[in-house]
């Protein structure tokens, strides 16, 4: 165990927070992320501050609401949080944690003022997460060398016996090796590996594991290499989707990088550089693209053959519906998220089969009724681009044009809208019944298939009925 004497940069009013918790007593240490996270030069939003020599959860939560509204998140854990000023704290007593069970609910938790740091840091997950720092004495304390694995760009477990407790750290330390480009500690592989084959990963809540997801992609620059690490950890036998892209093979003229799973890792990391390109900041959408581009594929699979000599996946975007819904069906259960994932995946080739049909615009038009198609055209630039083709141009091309369309006719981030309503026909005199949906349509195909005014469509609408 040592100590380096170095200044964090906080923000003033976790100083003011600091100093007052001291004042009652306590030995305020920064911890978790926010340590690390100044070593490695990142933004630093969310502080997660443990509280020694001191056992009052009340008496710290009288003195921290003088800050701002303070919640309690689990008083068996004693966590407290505070938001104030674009910044989260967490404030936690030093705790004991033991595994009773297989859920992830499932732990005897004892809180324990008197505990050293070096004993409440045992629990934690990897020694780069269980750095310690003391405003008041202005140094890192450091137990278990996190400072030395940072640097060494190395990420490994503190002990092996908590460390099994949680079987969430396996998918924690995929997206923590993607995030920081790290190499993950031999014996920690091993330990990951002894996880997934007890079968501990089926006791996750997919909520959990939806999260490690989310911060693999939004917070990774190659997302390519968590994956790939989850492939060599064993952990894709949980999702047979993704189990089957690999040696699922593709023609070499369009695909000579190799078989499907090769090709959905490269396309992951296009997107990842699209996204950064076009400064999208919208989290949501950015993973309803990356699971789109993810899913893409997944039809293969079931229709990928050789035809006179070459290799072919007919329908695989069609085929890919149902694999993509038992897929992310383990990972949330918000249908509206899976609809949209599913109309990306469905509708992926698209822009290519319009663009080299020359479409004429009611195409366009009638694809707005099905996806976004500004979203479509990012996915499917990812899927273009993640290959070893030469000529990466064509992917613009093609995207380029469908994207131009799309906004002339102002339609590219929503679908076009009836110029007839219900309320325009009894305006015409008619009366509602089951007739209407019959004319409604008749209306919707005059204004897309021949482009006539709102007029126009009333009249023929008048002519025929």
């Amino acid at each position: 165990m040592f100590t380096i004497t170095t200044k964090i940069n906080i923000p003033k009013i976790l100083i003011d927070i600091l100093v007052s918790l001291q004042e009652l007593g306590a030995q305020p240490i920064l911890v978790g992320g926010c340590v690390r996270d100044y070593f490695l030069n990142k933004e630093i939003k969310d502080f997660d501050i443990e509280i020694f020599n001191f056992d009052s959860l009340e008496l710290l939560e009288i003195s921290l609401k003088k800050f701002g509204n303070v919640k309690l998140v689990g008083k068996s854990f004693g966590v407290l949080t505070l938001k104030v000023e674009g910044y989260d704290f967490d404030f936690a007593l030093p705790r004991i944690e033991k595994k009773v069970g297989n859920s992830h609910t499932d732990f005897e938790v004892i809180t324990n003022s008197n505990l050293s740091f070096q004993e409440a840091a045992i629990r934690r997950d990897f020694t780069i997460n269980a750095i310690g720092y003391d405003y008041f004495k202005d140094e890192f304390i450091d137990p278990f060398n996190g400072i030395d694995d940072l640097k060494n760009r190395t990420l490994k477990h503190i002990d092996e016996k908590t460390f099994v407790e949680d079987s969430l750290r396996v998918y924690r330390a995929v997206q923590f090796v993607a995030r920081f480009e790290f190499n993950l500690d031999e014996n920690t592989k091993e330990l990951c590996k002894k996880i997934v084959k007890s079968d501990e990963l089926l006791y996750l809540p997919k909520e959990r594991v939806y999260e490690e997801f989310k911060k693999l992609f939004l917070k990774s620059s190659k997302p390519s290499v968590g994956f790939e690490l989850l492939r060599e950890l064993g952990v894709l036998k949980y999702f047979p989707e993704l189990q089957a892209l690999i040696n699922c093979e593709q023609e070499p003229e369009y695909h000579p990088e190799g078989d499907v799973w090769i090709h959905t890792l490269m396309c992951l990391d296009e997107l990842a550089k699209i996204l950064e390109k076009e400064k999208i900041e919208d989290e949501y959408k950015k993973l309803y693209l990356f699971y789109a581009v993810l899913c893409h594929d997944f039809g293969k699979p079931f229709c990928t053959k050789e035809i006179n000599g070459k290799i072919t996946s007919y329908k695989h975007e069609s085929l890919g519906i149902e694999p993509t819904i038992s897929f992310l069906e383990k990972l949330t259960n918000e249908k509206k998220f899976i609809e949209i994932v599913c109309s990306l995946v469905k509708n992926h080739l698209i822009p290519f089969q319009l663009y080299l049909s020359h479409s004429s615009e009611k195409a366009v038009k009638r694809l707005s009724l099905k996806v976004n198609i500004e979203d479509l055209c990012l996915v499917c630039l990812a899927d273009c681009l993640g290959r070893d083709i030469e000529d990466k141009c064509k992917c613009y091309d093609a995207i380029n044009w469908l994207n131009e369309k799309a906004k002339e006719l102002e339609i590219h981030n929503e679908p076009i809208k009836p110029l007839v309503l219900g309320r325009d026909l009894i305006a015409l005199g008619y009366k509602p019944s089951k007739e209407f949906k019959e004319i409604l349509e008749f209306a919707f195909d005059l204004q897309i298939d021949e482009n006539l005014s709102k007029e126009e469509i009333l009249n023929k609408i008048t002519n025929k009925y």
